[in-house]
């Protein structure tokens, strides 16, 4: 196992592996995430599944606490002056 460095500067173990997935699939990601690299794709790809757990865990103890005031509710009155229709 080589050690390399994250994105983030910290140690981070990478390991060889042989996949066997959809070509079309990783030729629209690495495109899509303007990858240099097949390698890059699948990291970039990885990543981004960490970043959703990330944000969607935020956003579930977010709504623990209450949430948030939806400030597009059509159905509250408006706060300042209207322009006619």
């Amino acid at each position: 196992m080589a050690k390399h460095s994250d994105k983030f500067g910290e140690a981070a173990t990478r390991v060889r592996k042989n996949m066997d997935m959809d070509a079309r699939k990783l030729a629209a990601a690495q495109e899509l995430l303007g990858a240099r690299t097949e390698t890059e794709t699948v990291d970039m790809a990885l990543d981004y599944v960490l970043f959703q757990r990330d944000v969607f865990g935020a956003l579930d103890r977010l709504a623990d606490l209450g949430g948030l005031e939806a400030p597009y509710d059509r159905r509250r009155a408006p706060r300042g002056r209207v322009a006619e229709r």
